[in-house]
């Protein structure tokens, strides 16, 4: 009876877990009126190394009095060039100009701007701008979207006209450049759009020669405001590639003195393209477009320095990490791809040779110095992506040569973590490496997580600001490792615990990790707690013995769609503005919608799927894992056998990892990183395992030289020794995947005949289960390579 009600109560567990961690969301105020008119006023190209005293003073003036932030200019092509800015802030979501892109570069801007009455003007190209963004780009895009929301609005210079243009092509005022007096202007209708012109290049005197005559004209704008109005100023685009983050100002009633963040974005100091649109009309108090909108309001939040220099650095320095990010991340993810391929190579022969033979015709095994020095290759491999987050702690960025700074760091901090792995306590034990770097990878990760993920964002092994996905909380990357690292450290510690306990073990692990990832606090990601959650119920299933059968893989299937089914009812009575992606899908779906929102995940797959080079990792492990840690001389069924919550550990690893990419646009990124942390550790335990397969130990004998202090199994040459009921390795059936390895008496059982000295063995073929000979064979020496201290039981 209470193995029936055990799923059911833990499959409850694990959905309240993912439940409550998905819908605690901090309290915020939605953000209310503040303002009768808002100026956007555009640079293309403005960062935050072109602002100073000297050069910008009514830009430093601004920023001193106002809110400040680093600005994605992510639209629907990348770069983003001028064009394609000024489009994007007018749709509030991404959207590009036709034939605006080319790669390496932007192009000059083709936009003509006819004014056939002297009031307003006309974009004859804007109804094949909004046909191209309506059916040949997945955004389902509207330009035009935030002109159409207000009554009126003024356009001032060519980008601006982009902009504030309705679908159909109409600017209701333009003026093609800034007048000497823009008072009249700016106050005849509530929104005005203004074209400060474009710093370009990298050459410091030209780009502060640009920024200067952008300062000038913003001088103008400030000194003609309309009472009670809010002044928006944008660096709008690049205007070259690569991208890089640019500057964002607000200054108007409420605006005082804070940082700008917004809802998508989660990160105080960050502001998207697309979020400028809505903030304008929350700040009229207009009513938004929701399902137009991919943009959330800005607001401004306190801890800002009270120096404005230190302020500014900040995001200024920000930009600097993310371009140095982009470069580094490309070669460090293929050398780690590469060198995990050739260890899979190297790993191959060991592997053939690792099993001890009983007579003088197997092959020699290979030397003990050779394994070690694979084995601490093995734990450096599953380390590298925890060194290399940590490497972020240092601003290895700010250095003329950073890709070597980073190197630098990263390999130090790797000799150390490997050092730290091969001193720790337990180091010889079968899974006592395993445990470790999975203990170091989870406690990495969860801390930077719980300490807002500082790491991660514009990290090497994190998230770009630049490319506009994510700003908080964990990446493909974090979320990869993370789930390997907690399933593997839940499936070391149940199996240290009685078989009845393991599940237990498994739930309390995995739901701390679930409410990590889910929470919007600290992981954010509902996609990756959903997807922990269906693996975590297939580890829980499985971690007391037997495998994947129908019915527990049902129980993992409910378990997920349980958790899905119940943040989604949640999400959706929650206002659209405050709804996670799960639930603005499916407001989306019954819109009408939801097609876009499915081929844009479809789209992001195949893209991910044919150039990250954690696809190599993710197939290049499951190659190594079938065709040959899996076959019969591969050791891991034999691993399974003996420690099958470290199986558990492994299955749920591969279904959480495959479910949160496909799920999340990712692809096999997440299955890769995750690769990267199971598969070297796999393969060191697989090795392990066979080097003591023949091994006959008594059980007491067994736990006093094999598990260490506590008997709780795991030892390095624990393949027997382990009593039925869980406490140390299981013992392994005689034809399961355990097969090879002597039967041992029931801990506790009284042995029938005392002990007796080591019998020499007999050349056999090499079945893994050599047993013990009689007269014949007697006083001949055991073959080379055999353990001295090998007993059997009478």
């Amino acid at each position: 009876m209470r193995r029936r009600i055990a799923p059911i109560l833990l499959t409850l567990v694990v959905v309240a877990l993912g439940i409550t961690a998905l819908t605690a969301r901090p309290d915020r105020e939605a953000p209310g009126r503040t303002a009768d008119f808002v100026v956007l006023a555009g640079v293309a190209g403005l960062r935050w190394e072109d602002v100073d005293p000297q050069t910008t003073p009514t830009l430093w003036r601004m920023a001193q009095d106002g809110s400040i932030g680093s600005l994605s200019v992510r639209s629907a092509h990348r770069p983003t060039c001028p064009v394609d800015g000024w489009l994007t802030l007018g749709a509030g979501s991404y959207a590009a100009w036709n034939g605006s892109r080319q790669s390496g570069g932007c192009p000059p801007a083709q936009v003509t701007v006819e004014q056939p009455d002297g009031i307003g003007a006309n974009l004859p190209d804007q109804e094949s701008v909004v046909l191209h963004n309506q059916e040949r780009l997945p955004w389902g895009t509207v330009p035009g979207a935030l002109a159409e929301s207000v009554r009126c609005s003024v356009a001032v210079g060519p980008g601006a006209a982009v902009a504030a243009a309705r679908p159909f092509g109409r600017v209701d005022r333009y003026a093609p450049g800034l007048p000497a007096d823009p008072a009249g202007l700016l106050g005849s209708c509530v929104l005005s759009i203004v074209d400060l012109g474009t710093v370009a290049g990298e050459d410091p005197v030209a780009r502060a020669t640009a920024a200067r005559a952008a300062d000038a004209r913003l001088a103008r704008v400030l000194a003609a405001r309309p009472p009670r109005s809010l002044v928006l100023v944008a660096g709008v685009s690049d205007t070259e590639a690569p991208s890089r983050l640019h500057v964002a100002v607000a200054d108007g009633p409420g605006w005082e003195r804070g940082w700008l963040t917004s809802a998508s974005t989660g990160r105080e100091g960050y502001l998207q393209l697309v979020d400028l649109a809505p903030t304008a009309l929350t700040a009229l108090g207009r009513p938004m477009p929701e399902r137009l909108f991919l943009g959330r309001p800005a607001e401004s939040v306190g801890g800002r320095p009270a120096d404005l220099a230190a302020a500014i650095a900040a995001p200024a320095d920000a930009d600097r990490e993310a371009a140095a990010q982009r470069r580094v991340a490309d070669w460090f993810f293929t050398l780690l791809a590469g060198a995990q391929v050739l260890l899979a190579v190297a790993v191959l022969p060991l592997l053939r040779r690792a099993r001890r033979h009983a007579g003088p015709y197997g092959p020699e095994p290979v030397s003990p110095r050779v394994v070690a020095v694979v084995e601490l290759l093995l734990i450096a491999a599953a380390l590298a992506v925890p060194a290399a987050l940590l490497a972020d702690a240092v601003p290895w960025w700010r250095g003329d040569h950073a890709g070597v700074y980073f190197a630098g760091v990263t390999v130090l901090l790797l000799v150390a973590a490997t050092a730290v792995v091969r001193l720790a306590p337990g180091h010889a034990a079968t899974l006592g490496p395993l445990g470790a770097v999975a203990g170091l990878t989870t406690l990495t990760v969860g801390m930077d997580v719980l300490t807002g993920a500082r790491l991660q964002l514009n990290g090497v092994v994190g998230y770009s600001a630049l490319e506009g996905g994510r700003y908080a909380g964990l990446g493909t990357v974090g979320l990869g490792v993370f789930l390997a690292g907690a399933l593997l450290s839940a499936g070391w510690l149940a199996q240290r615990v009685r078989r009845s306990w393991r599940p237990p073990v498994m739930v309390a692990v995995g739901g701390a990790a679930v409410l990590v990832v889910g929470s919007p606090y600290l992981g954010a990601d509902p996609i990756g707690a959903i997807a922990l959650t269906a693996g975590l119920s297939v580890a829980a299933a499985i971690s007391a013995g037997g495998w994947l059968t129908i019915s527990r893989l049902a129980w993992a299937t409910m378990a997920g769609l349980a958790l899905t089914i119940g943040f989604a009812v949640l999400d959706l009575r929650r206002p659209a503005a405050e709804r996670g992606s799960l639930g603005r899908f499916l407001a989306a779906v019954g819109d009408g919608t939801g097609g876009l929102t499915v081929h844009r995940s479809s789209t992001a797959n195949f893209e991910t799927l044919v150039n990250s080079p954690l696809t190599v990792l993710a197939l290049a492990g499951a190659l190594l894992v079938w065709f040959a840690l899996l076959q019969p001389w591969g050791g891991l069924m034999r691993l399974f056998g003996i420690y099958p919550a470290m199986r558990a550990a492994m299955a749920g690893t591969a279904v959480a990892a495959v479910t949160g990419g496909v799920l999340g646009g990712d692809a096999l990124d997440v299955a890769g990183a995750a690769a990267a942390v199971v598969v070297p550790m796999a393969a060191l335990a697989a090795l392990r395992v066979l080097d003591h397969s023949t091994d006959r130990t008594l059980p007491d004998a067994g736990r006093q030289r094999d598990e260490g202090p506590g008997g709780t199994g795991g030892g390095s040459g624990g393949d027997t020794g382990g009593g039925p009921d869980g406490d140390g390795p299981d013992r392994p059936s005689p034809t399961g995947a355990g097969a090879g390895t002597a039967r041992t008496p029931d801990r506790g059982a009284a042995p029938t005949a005392a002990p007796t000295p080591p019998a020499p063995r007999s050349p056999g073929p090499d079945t893994g289960a050599q047993g013990p000979t009689a007269g014949a064979a007697a006083g001949k020496r055991a073959p080379a390579g055999r353990s001295s201290t090998e007993v059997t039981a009478s």
